[in-house]
């Protein structure tokens, strides 16, 4: 009977704080029941990715009540001028396109890169208003799936994203995209794809046969919201100054391993070295970045809920000051991190200036 009214009473916490937009008096209890109702339920948990979701909330109340989960309905009006289109032969190696209607000239490009803790998530998530508001400008639009954990672990994920951008540039004659100005932006686990496609070395293969493999992979610009600067388990410890830390459950399955001593191994090792999008920085990667974060820039300890500190803004100011040391642009944005200098107010915003320049 306690469970079924703890269950209860989270769903209507969520649903209230939904409506009121999670005020910041509202926040800390939030935080309190969500992270207890984790606790007893951790299977509410749907995605994995360490943070309950209303949706989730819901479906979970289902579930123990014996109810079929009700289809999400794609209620999209905006229609892409290419759905679906395949970049590989998975079935979610695959992206949405919207092209500029009536363009005279070749348009520059802005490309969503889901989140979901590399294990959930979708193309179809981003809003049609934010759609709306790069078309609006003149810019095209893309969203992108790529495989998850389940069919692989890394560097699987990045290589996806870099493959679906290859293959718009690929097409960019033919589909009127100017393939010199290419944006990212994504949440969470797509925040941390952008980062690295924003930092990472050109992949284009130059003398290989396939066409698409000879595209470059670089962006001019990357937006992120609850992103991560770093994929080191080790790194996390020591940002945080908590030798405890709760690992967070999209590790296990991102690198293959099955307990935390798999993590000191040396293969993962070298894997969370590369998977760290802030470990391949240098100054020669003028590409400015702006990243937003929802929570509050409070300490972490032990007790911490994964989905708390995997989406801190420490892991933006962390990045912000490497960048800074290089002479390179970040501007970091979180409810209690207001930076000085912002003429943007949005990474949407902010993208939109950076294609255009």
């Amino acid at each position: 009977m306690f469970k079924r009214l703890l269950l209860l009473g989270l769903t209507m916490l969520l649903a209230t704080s939904a409506l009121d937009a999670q005020t910041q008096s509202d926040r800390p209890d939030f935080e309190t029941r969500a992270k207890q109702f984790l606790k007893r339920f951790p299977q509410a948990d749907l995605n994995q990715d360490g943070t309950l979701t209303l949706d989730e909330a819901r479906k979970f109340n289902q579930q123990r009540r014996g109810e079929k989960p009700k289809p999400t309905k794609n209620t999209r009006s905006l229609r892409p001028t290419f759905p679906d289109f395949s970049y590989g032969d998975h079935e979610r190696q695959c992206f949405d396109l919207w092209l500029v209607p009536d363009a005279d000239e070749p348009t520059p490009l802005a490309i969503y890169i889901h989140g979901g803790g590399f294990k959930g998530g979708d193309k179809s998530k981003v809003s049609d208003a934010i759609v709306q508001q790069f078309l609006n400008e003149g810019i095209a639009f893309c969203s992108m799936n790529y495989r998850l954990s389940d069919s692989g672990p890394y560097p699987m994920m990045m290589h996806d994203a870099a493959r679906g951008l290859q293959t718009i540039r690929a097409h960019a004659g033919e589909w009127k995209i100017n393939p010199e100005k290419v944006a990212c932006f994504g949440g969470s686990a797509g925040a941390g794809i952008t980062l690295w496609l924003a930092f990472h070395d050109d992949l284009a293969d130059p003398d290989s046969e396939d066409p698409i493999a000879r595209q470059s992979t670089r962006i001019i610009a990357a937006g992120t919201s609850g992103g991560q600067s770093t994929y080191d388990w080790r790194t996390y410890k020591k940002w945080f100054g908590v030798e405890n830390l709760q690992q967070h459950p999209a590790l296990g399955p991102f690198y293959l391993v099955e307990t935390e001593e798999d993590l000191k191994s040396e293969r993962v090792i070298k894997l969370m070295e590369d998977a760290s999008p802030i470990n391949h920085l240098t100054k020669d990667d003028q590409i400015p970045v702006y990243m937003y974060y929802g929570g509050l820039n409070k300490p972490v300890d032990e007790t911490s809920s994964p989905g708390v500190w995997v989406h801190h803004v420490l892991l933006g100011l962390k990045l912000q000051e490497a960048m800074e040391k290089l002479g390179l642009t970040c501007i970091v944005r979180g409810r209690d991190v207001i930076p000085e200098h912002d003429p943007y107010g949005s990474v949407q915003n902010f993208l939109i200036a950076k294609l255009k320049e």
